[in-house]
């Protein structure tokens, strides 16, 4: 199966080499979206250590990414221009 539909559909749609474990990987993601707690992420990957479900998978998307620095841009773009900002 992976090698006659995963790996070549991955490879048409330029996504490279897809195998079964990228489906871990996208399952940690979409629990990190849902807001589960990191302790219950790694119960559910059945991970021994939370190290592993944070250091192995711990990328998060980048729609994860923009919708949490969106309101850290807003705040600063709402400064007036005059305004020093102190950075700590």
């Amino acid at each position: 199966m992976r090698n006659d539909y995963l790996v070549p559909t991955g490879l048409k749609l330029v996504l490279g080499r897809i195998g079964f474990h990228m489906f871990r990987h996208t399952y940690r993601a979409w629990l990190d979206e849902t807001g589960a707690p990191v302790g219950v992420q790694q119960k559910l990957m059945r991970h021994a250590h939370v190290s592993t479900t944070m250091d192995q998978y711990g990328n998060a998307s980048a729609l994860a990414k923009h919708k949490a620095n969106r309101p850290i841009v807003q705040r600063l773009l709402q400064r007036p221009a005059n305004q020093e900002v102190s950075i700590q």
